[in-house]
């Protein structure tokens, strides 16, 4: 499976290497700011966030819609970006590992901005193709590791949606703590799903990061429903089993 780009808007000319510089600046100040503040944050705030004038960006992005649908397009192929490097890893285990891994940093930097694009513009990319495209290039990645007998036979991916699942809790639960500490967190339980869905030998966990049991003393409850993350609550979908 390779990524698709006809989702995208017509390839345009190649930008200078100073232009192409202002917009990775652009993007991922607009990503950090729209996972902060929402997706109505202003745009003088992403400009200010990236180091360029606002001219600058409006003469790359036009619209805040063009903006915001460039930041997901350029997230959205970096996810199936991951699922292809895995495949071409020659070690089907350590393939099937990183792309967990990554996938799951990448859900924790996420911060509900899936989420919230797909429900504000709901029709702006093809976002059902290329899921369908991730979702049989997961089913190859598994296939390929339980075939080297480091991944457990009965794994499917439902194994993978109860993971990603209980990574957005822990991104939930964390919020406002440091990035670092939900990192880590984040970190520690993907660490321990994989070794728990590891045959031997099995890899080393990484370092617990510092929490202790007064993190969840304080959580809500039914009666008392968590404040919603800025720009909503990451919709995952779930994917067929292998």
């Amino acid at each position: 499976m390779r990524a698709d780009s006809s989702h995208k808007a017509p390839a345009a000319p190649p930008l200078r290497a100073d232009a192409r510089h202002n917009r990775t600046r652009i993007l991922a100040a607009a990503r950090e700011v729209f996972a902060d503040r929402g997706l109505d944050a202003p745009m003088a705030a992403i400009a200010r966030r990236a180091g360029v004038g606002v001219a600058t960006l409006y003469r790359r992005f036009p619209t805040r819609e063009a903006l915001i649908t460039e930041v997901f397009t350029d997230q959205l192929v970096g996810c199936v970006s991951v699922v292809d490097e895995a495949l071409a890893d020659p070690d089907p285990w350590r393939g099937f590992r990183t792309a967990v891994e990554t996938v799951c940093r990448m859900q924790i930097a996420d911060r509900g901005f899936t989420g919230a694009f797909l429900t504000a513009f709901p029709g702006a990319v093809d976002f059902e193709r290329v899921r369908g495209d991730a979702e049989r290039g997961l089913g190859e990645l598994i296939r390929r590791a339980q075939a080297t007998g480091k991944l457990r036979p009965e794994f499917t991916t439902t194994d993978l949606v109860l993971l990603v699942m209980a990574n957005s809790g822990v991104a939930a639960e964390l919020a406002g703590q440091p990035t670092a500490v939900v990192a880590a967190a984040s970190g520690r339980l993907v660490a321990s799903m994989l070794a728990a869905w590891q045959t031997a030998p099995l890899d080393p966990l990484p370092p617990a990061p510092p929490l202790t049991l007064h993190h969840i003393s304080a959580y809500p409850g039914p009666e008392k429903p968590r404040p919603r993350p800025a720009g909503g609550y990451p919709q995952w979908p779930a994917l067929p089993p292998v």
